[in-house]
């Protein structure tokens, strides 16, 4: 089906962090992964790197953004492009919360330190 319908709240909450399934493979999407994400200000962020490309494209709020040695804000509209394998945080930089649509090819997997696993608002 080409249109999903977008879930009536988060589908995964962790406190100060909340997580929105749009597309994904059981909800109908078989090549690319979107969720928006709600990042609550003063929340830490959690550094991580992908086993594929990730795109954030920021709606509201502002973001701090370190991409490898790389620093800096990015406000709505602006979109972060994450390479693979490299080390990445996001957080909220103002006093309101980041909210950020989030696209990843399937099979795109998270890394924290030696653990690697699909985020489940990408299954």
């Amino acid at each position: 089906m080409p249109i999903i319908p977008a879930p009536p709240a988060p589908t995964h909450d962790l406190g100060d962090t909340r997580f929105t399934a749009l597309a994904s493979p059981s909800r109908g999407s078989s090549e690319t992964s979107v969720w928006m994400v709600e990042i609550d200000p003063g929340a830490p962020a959690n550094p991580h790197r992908l086993t594929r490309e990730e795109v954030f494209v920021v709606l509201d709020g502002v973001a701090s953004v370190r991409v490898g040695d790389v620093t800096g804000t990015a406000s709505a509209g602006d979109a972060v492009v994450v390479p693979p394998d490299v080390n990445f945080e996001i957080a909220a930089a103002g006093p309101s919360p980041l909210r950020m649509v989030c696209c990843l090819p399937i099979g795109g997997q998270a890394r924290i330190g030696d653990a690697t696993f699909t985020p489940p608002w990408a299954e």
